[in-house]
């Protein structure tokens, strides 16, 4: 989509080194999502309608994890390699129940370690495992998740040192989303709804408001890559990726407002989007202070 160029803002260049198709994909994928190896990459067939798994080590077909829906919604790798994810079914009186689910990569094998329940499931990302919190049960995948964190309404919930600390360091009427921590597990980054990506430290303070930015991915402890999309009501106008620097103090676009490319995940240094359309591409990219 972009061929190598470079990108300056203030005194620091960022280069695109390469920006390709993933070519062993060919389907509309949707909600990508790395493993901290970047080496595995989970995505949506479609609307949310299933999930799967693509191996970038192999290049064979994905793996279909899932045909439930909703459940490329939030899936998680979890630090034991493991995928963690939500299904929803809705039942004659409109009623959601939803599922929690731990695939197991090495195996191949799918088991519910959350039975239906109505109401909410969180996924609470950890340093040492994963959670899914229910309205009713909760299932762990490791007794001691280490320093983890989720969101629930305008609440964004921390826990260090097996103690739970819920804060709300920005006013947002319409809640909390998407919260990630850094790779070295010392700053949260969030989405408030009307004021954008939020950069916190472990005890609630806040440390850098970003701007009116999307889904936001820890390219590394310093800087973001984000989603920035326009709408006019009814349809995206535009959509972007970004790099901001965690601090607030930087902020570039990697993909220009017309290419319509979102959704944003990133490890190991490679960062993997997709388009509207659903195609999707990775990226590299070089920073130089």
């Amino acid at each position: 989509m972009l061929g190598s160029c470079a990108l300056i803002a203030g005194a620091q260049v960022v280069t695109v080194t390469s920006d390709e198709r993933v070519q062993g994909i060919t389907e509309p994928a949707f909600y990508p999502q790395l493993n901290k190896a970047g080496t595995q990459l989970l995505y949506s067939a479609g609307d949310a309608q299933g999930l799967k798994l693509y191996d970038f080590t192999t290049g064979k077909a994905a793996t279909t994890i899932s045909t439930g829906r909703g459940a490329g919604m939030d899936a998680k790798f979890g630090p034991d390699g493991n995928v963690y994810y939500v299904t929803q079914a809705v039942t004659e009186g409109n009623l959601v129940y939803r599922t929690g689910h731990r695939y197991n990569v090495a195996g191949g094998s799918d088991q519910v370690v959350l039975e239906p329940q109505h109401g909410a499931m969180h996924v609470a990302m950890g340093m040492r495992g994963v959670a899914l919190k229910g309205s009713k049960k909760r299932y762990a995948s490791a007794a001691n998740l280490g320093t983890s964190v989720y969101t629930e309404g305008s609440r964004i919930y921390i826990t260090t040192a097996d103690k739970t600390a819920s804060y709300s360091p920005v006013e947002s009427w319409a809640g909390y989303i998407w919260p990630t921590l850094s790779p070295d597990g010392k700053k949260v980054a969030f989405v408030a709804a009307e004021k954008g990506i939020v950069v916190i430290d472990l005890k609630g303070n806040v440390l850098a408001m970003l701007g009116k930015y999307e889904m936001p991915a820890w390219y590394d402890n310093d800087y973001i890559v984000a989603q920035h999309a326009t709408d006019d009501g009814h349809q995206f106008t535009s959509s972007q990726i970004m790099l901001l620097k965690a601090d607030g103090t930087f902020a570039t676009s990697l993909t220009a407002p017309s290419t319509m490319t979102m959704q944003p995940t990133s490890a190991a240094g490679k960062i993997v989007y997709t388009t509207i359309d659903g195609m999707l591409h990775e990226m590299k990219i070089a920073i130089n202070p």
